[in-house]
């Protein structure tokens, strides 16, 4: 079964507040399912694009990418946007890093720092904020503060379920 495209998902933002903590371990816990993933791999397997498409090592470089996109969306809540900024969804930014030429364990320490402030961001939050709501530009609904940790959350997975499948379905390990 083909999985859907990230930008064809849809989200039902109605997790209370209260689970920000529950979220934030997801969020902790992308940098060390990463890590796993890439450990005796060689640069040839962790640079292959299987038909062209992004390799292991660029979709860790595009969640590390979209790091500076999540702290913004903080800082619109922090100033009471009604809409939250968009995401460019051309990924210039990955397509422009040569993500590729980077050492993978660069790419690991770069986002497990950015990653880390995320975090401490999100858990540093008022009350009066993660109470408050925005509107994200592409899916037309509103979201918290707790929902954009979710959506965060659930991207990381998208791209690691896309890493998994380089790994087990698209190349050869031996």
């Amino acid at each position: 079964m083909q999985r859907s495209k990230w930008t064809d998902r849809k989200f039902a933002f109605d997790y209370p507040e209260g689970w920000m903590p529950n979220i934030l371990e997801r969020l902790h816990g992308t940098h060390t399912r990463m890590t796993e993933v890439c450990n005796n791999l060689s640069r040839e397997q962790l640079t292959f694009q299987p038909g062209g498409k992004w390799s292991i090592q660029e979709h860790i470089g595009h969640l590390l990418d979209l790091e500076e996109l999540h702290e913004g969306r903080i800082d619109d809540f922090l100033a009471k946007k009604e809409t939250l900024r968009a995401a460019d969804m051309t990924n210039a930014k990955t397509h422009a890093a040569n993500h590729n030429a980077a050492d993978v364990r660069d790419l690991l320490r770069d986002f497990k720092t950015t990653r880390d402030r995320l975090i401490a961001r999100l858990e540093g939050l008022p009350d009066e904020i993660l109470l408050s709501k925005a509107l994200h530009p592409r899916l037309q609904t509103p979201m918290r503060p707790v929902d954009l940790a979710f959506f965060a959350a659930e991207h990381d997975d998208h791209h690691l379920a896309s890493i998994r499948e380089i790994l087990v379905g698209k190349m050869s390990l031996g």
